[in-house]
């Protein structure tokens, strides 16, 4: 790698790592399900984005193959969990009337 982008590369990797430790705090002590959900969310981006940028770290375009299924399987997985929430929501609305 370039010195060019040795500095950059390292800040984003830093700031990538950061975000996805701040998403699983929230994720272990959000209070509420969409909380979670969204902090679940976070951190799928956080490590698709840390597959980005190990891939220009490294020179291997694996790792973009890696973060493309990624956030597919994320996109899914809160798509999933939103519908669940949704569901747990009407649920306890009926409960209480």
């Amino acid at each position: 790698m370039s010195t060019f982008l040795s500095l950059p590369v390292d800040i984003g990797t830093g700031l990538v790592l950061l975000t996805t430790a701040l998403s699983l705090v929230r994720l272990l002590i959000g209070p509420t399900l969409p909380d979670r959900v969204v902090a679940l969310d976070m951190m799928t981006v956080a490590i698709v984005a840390f597959c980005g940028v190990t891939a220009i770290r490294f020179h291997e375009p694996a790792f973009l193959d890696v973060a493309l299924v990624l956030a597919l399987v994320g996109f899914l997985a809160t798509a999933a969990l939103a519908r669940f929430a949704e569901r747990a929501r009407n649920s306890d609305e009926k409960d209480s009337s």
